[in-house]
């Protein structure tokens, strides 16, 4: 008998030793080689420490920052461990309530804006976690953002330029704006008030 274990036995340590030790440390020394950024979640930097990563969504409800997509995620909005939809049908009163709601908060916002809301910005993404919206649905915010920072709306809207990314390889997906990288330039970005702001404290 144990002549016929000790094969099993040995296949079973040979296979253990291969692909949970020297694949795993394998597969992670190429990509930390290839591309370290990427393997290391793709953070963001910000004045020496992180502002968060480029794949995740945050939550911005300031009228001076973009907001991005809703999250349906459990416990807490983009809860990157537990990634998931809100899996309602469109039929669903649940469903029209949460959308009655964002629509509001946007209308409460930004009043003077009579634009059609895009549905990217009152509908949450299968994952809850996209970092991303629509360069329509950021266009639709520049008004605010620029009103409540002091800037001119072709400024904040040249910025929504600068960050729109096209489809991926020219054909895959649709160009969209990262919402943490928009709103980290436009802290970057200091409007006249501010910079008088700061000469009056100096």
């Amino acid at each position: 008998m144990f002549k016929q274990l000790r094969p099993v036995f040995m296949v079973f340590l040979l296979l253990t030793v291969v692909t949970g030790i020297i694949y795993p440390l394998l597969v992670t020394w190429v990509a930390q080689l290839a591309f370290p950024e990427k393997a290391n979640g793709s953070l963001i930097r910000k004045e020496g420490g992180y502002a968060g990563s480029e794949l995740i969504g945050q939550p911005f409800d300031d009228p001076k920052y973009f907001w991005g997509r809703p999250s349906a995620t459990p416990d807490f909005p983009y809860n990157s461990a537990s990634s998931s939809g809100s899996n309602l049908g469109p039929s669903n009163p649940s469903l029209v309530e949460a959308v009655k709601a964002r629509v509001e908060a946007f209308q409460k916002a930004d009043p003077g804006n009579h634009s059609s809301i895009p549905v990217d910005l009152v509908t949450s993404s299968g994952s809850g976690l996209d970092p991303h919206i629509s360069p329509a649905a950021a266009l639709f915010q520049a008004p605010r953002v620029a009103r409540v920072r002091g800037l001119s709306e072709d400024q904040v809207r040249r910025l929504v330029d600068e960050f729109t990314e096209p489809r991926q390889w020219g054909f895959l997906g649709e160009p969209r704006v990262n919402v943490l990288k928009l709103n980290l330039a436009l802290d970057r970005l200091q409007s006249p008030r501010e910079r008088s702001m700061e000469r009056g404290s100096g």
